[in-house]
């Protein structure tokens, strides 16, 4: 226990030297840092939402830097197939024998954090390929599987704006994403300091703050953090409330909702709360911590119906609304 004390007080200062790292790069945009991070650590993975232009690619990229982490990003296009993204056999001479044998060649998926820019551009074959490598943790080729390094950690971006020959990803695969985060356009302040920033000469020089192996203790840790009955039910409610056709359901749940969120979103909300609680040094997570993240656990998880469509009632207004009435 008293490592335990020692673990959580370290990772509280990597988390703030992190946080101090990426800041050197990234303007803003403090909630999305905190959540990937959570993600990160709660062995997650995270759908990003936001317009071209918001610096996606490079807050990921700094992140994997900062974290002393190999990086790999995917760009998604109708043409790709599985095997561009978890590798492919190839054919080639044996120097010693003469013969003809078989090597495989390691895909992109094969880096701790990979970058699946613009997902709902490929197919449904391709996208499964990814999917499933994110939840079993390895590829299989040929009979053979190989493992992925460790930790592995799947950033996902969505186009929101052009949905013209997409395919967008059904509910059930959303479901594997711990996270759906949606980034903002900066503040007047914070879009002049970017203007600023990026049209000077000037390169940060950014300092590895954890490694590989870190993260994994961190996320060991995370999964030894207890957890009062109270919070687990909190949060058990909270994802009741989403379901129509429960007991437990909101009167606007029943208005609104199609379907709800499953059980793997109670899952996360207290994985997601654990892990917030310890970056911010604390040893045991309250009720707050599950309202802090309820929102991008719960918000791919809820399908409206034909109702809030006409009214204009959105997923992210459900769960405002969720969180008020729990």
């Amino acid at each position: 226990m008293a490592n335990d004390v020692e673990e959580v007080q370290n990772l509280q200062k990597a988390y703030t030297a992190i946080r101090a790292e990426i800041a050197k790069v990234i303007v803003g945009q403090d909630a999305i840092v905190e959540q990937l991070l959570i993600s990160l650590v709660a062995r997650g993975h995270c759908m990003l939402v936001g317009v071209p232009g918001l610096a996606k690619t490079l807050l990921i990229r700094t992140l994997a830097e900062v974290l002393d982490l190999t990086f790999n990003r995917i760009q998604f296009t109708p043409d790709l197939m599985p095997s561009d993204i978890t590798g492919t056999e190839v054919i080639e001479d044996n120097m010693s024998t003469g013969e003809k044998m078989f090597r495989f060649v390691k895909g992109p998926v094969f880096a701790n954090i990979v970058l699946a820019d613009e997902i709902n551009r490929t197919p449904p074959k391709t996208q499964a390929a990814l999917l499933e490598s994110m939840q079993e943790h390895h590829v299989t080729a040929a009979g053979h599987t190989y493992p992925l390094p460790d930790p592995f950690f799947v950033l996902a971006t969505q186009n929101p704006i052009e949905q013209e020959g997409t395919y967008p990803l059904p509910e059930a695969q959303l479901d594997r994403f711990m996270f759906n985060l949606w980034l903002d356009y900066p503040s007047f302040a914070e879009e002049v300091q970017i203007v600023k920033q990026t049209t000077a000469g000037f390169v940060p020089t950014l300092s590895k703050v954890l490694n590989g192996s870190q993260i994994i203790d961190a996320q060991h840790l995370v999964r030894r953090v207890p957890v009062a009955d109270n919070v687990v039910e909190y949060a058990v409610r909270l994802v009741g409330m989403t379901r129509p056709a429960s007991a437990g359901a909101a009167p606007f749940a029943k208005e609104f909702i199609a379907y709800g969120a499953g059980p793997r979103a109670s899952q996360y909300l207290i994985l997601g709360a654990k892990t917030r609680a310890v970056l911010h040094g604390r040893f045991t997570p309250d009720v707050e911590d599950v309202r802090a993240i309820a929102l991008p656990v719960l918000r791919h998880r809820i399908v409206t119906n034909f109702n809030a469509e006409s009214e204009n009632v959105s997923p992210q207004e459900i769960v405002r609304r969720l969180l008020e009435a729990a």
